[in-house]
């Protein structure tokens, strides 16, 4: 009997979606203040003119730059590199603990290659 009401509820669930509407054009704009010299002569001092402007800007606030320091790839060839040459370069007493310092090592300096 459960299992007739969930079919029944996923049958008709497209028909109590609530429809979304895409969003109007929208253009976000800042005043900014503005100053322009005017020149003068002997006769007729220069001044300055100052006059605010609307301009244009991404709506959402400010304009945030994604940040792209993802070095999944770098770490995990790094952590393999150096667990193996920490394991390469160690006697049998002292593996336990220079593959994983090796590994540690080689995650860091992989990272650091890969731009992160």
């Amino acid at each position: 009997m459960k299992s007739f009401y969930l079919a029944f509820l996923f049958c008709f669930a497209p028909f109590f979606q609530a429809n979304a509407e895409t969003p109007k054009s929208v253009t976000c704009t800042r005043t900014e203040y503005r100053e322009e010299y005017i020149p003068g002569t002997k006769s007729s001092p220069g001044y300055v003119k100052s006059y605010e402007v609307d301009v244009e800007i991404p709506c959402g606030g400010k304009a945030e730059r994604l940040k792209d320091d993802d070095c999944t790839d770098g770490k995990i060839a790094g952590a393999l590199l150096g667990g193996g040459v920490g394991g390469a370069i160690s006697r049998k007493e002292g593996r336990w603990w220079a593959v994983p310092l090796g590994a540690v090592t080689g995650a860091a300096i992989g990272c650091q290659v890969d731009g992160g």
